[in-house]
């Protein structure tokens, strides 16, 4: 089998390996296409080094089948379309007893922490493996998580329909979060700078606005009457996006943390506390939010696959990593590790 080895940054490596069976408790899992996130551009360009163990197979966001179980495991068959929610909790810390497995104290995040799904056959925890309909487009598959990552988000807001909303950042994360939020029934609002990323997202039929043409906080006041946005998800991880988020929000509106700030960022504290708003924190995912985003795929599928920019075979994966970083007219871009059936 194929595997794409991290060997240190800016350095990719692909190799013939053996695969493994899975272990008593695991599922493996023939990968058919792995998607690259932010943060494998971060592994990529060094910055995680102090998770990651040099060589390391990266990837988390994976379609493909089960090709084997494991000794225990049940409910799950051979030649089943599967994703994988990638998290392995321990089950003894405080968070995990609260019932808060997904933020674990002692977290491990398969594809970081441990090896990842660019590789032919990946070997998982069999509780990590999510089923997929028998017709499910692999392709659409490997959206599955970031898309639970937007269900997380709408549900930690707690949004309802005919609420407004507004998303901090049109790439694949805010995409889908302004895609999911319509679907709820809300009015959604997304400031996005790249022209690129503008376009597709008028094509997904959501109204943009670009901050460096147009006073956001002028839109959402007129679209809501001076009261404000209900739910403003900051997805930019930009002090400029945190910025703006606080200044969006009606009295009692909520803000949703999604981004990962590299550095503390200022926030404005008065402002919370002069319209009594809540900021929410909102990280990864739980089991309900991947059964979500699989329904959700199934109705919408063809939008949300819309955001597939391209997919290159495993044996080009450092020019998939290139591709992406280069940012211009990209959204999403695929792996392909193996044969899709």
């Amino acid at each position: 089998m194929k595997a794409a080895y991290y060997d240190g940054p800016g350095q990719l490596r692909v190799a013939e390996t053996e695969p493994v069976m899975p272990g008593p408790g695991e599922a493996q899992v023939r990968v058919a296409y792995t998607g690259i996130c932010g943060t494998d551009l971060h592994i990529f360009h060094g910055k995680m080094d102090r998770r990651v163990k040099i060589p390391q197979i990266m990837g988390h966001e994976l379609s493909g089948t089960i090709a084997a179980v494991g000794a225990g495991v049940k409910g799950l068959a051979v030649g089943q379309r599967a994703t994988v929610m990638p998290l392995d909790w321990c089950g003894e810390c405080p968070a995990c007893r609260a019932g808060h497995t997904h933020i674990c104290q002692r977290l491990k995040f398969l594809g970081i922490d441990t090896p990842g799904a660019f590789q032919s056959f990946w070997n998982v925890p069999a509780r990590a493996v999510v089923p997929l309909p028998d017709d499910f487009p692999l392709r659409r598959g490997a959206l599955i998580e970031p898309a639970a990552v937007a269900c997380h988000d709408l549900r930690m807001a707690g949004l309802r329909a005919n609420e407004l909303a507004v998303v901090i950042g049109g790439g694949p994360i805010g995409a889908l979060i302004a895609q999911a939020a319509r679907a709820a029934g809300a009015r959604v609002i997304v400031a996005e700078i790249n022209a690129a990323r503008q376009a597709l997202l008028r094509e997904l039929g959501l109204e943009v606005v670009d901050p460096r043409a147009e006073d956001l906080t002028q839109r959402v006041e007129t679209a809501s009457e001076g009261a404000g946005a209900d739910v403003v998800f900051e997805v930019s991880a930009q002090p400029a996006g945190i910025a703006a988020a606080l200044k969006l929000p009606r009295t009692r509106g909520r803000i949703v943390v999604v981004g990962i700030f590299s550095e503390p960022p200022p926030v404005d504290l008065f402002r919370v506390f002069w319209r009594e708003l809540r900021l929410i924190g909102a990280r990864v995912y739980e089991r309900e939010d991947f059964e979500a985003a699989v329904r959700w795929a199934a109705h919408h599928g063809n939008d949300i696959e819309r955001l597939i920019s391209a997919v290159y075979p495993i044996e080009q994966i450092s020019d998939a990593f290139h591709r992406l970083e280069a940012g211009g007219d990209v959204m999403k871009v695929l792996v392909r590790c193996g044969p899709e059936p």
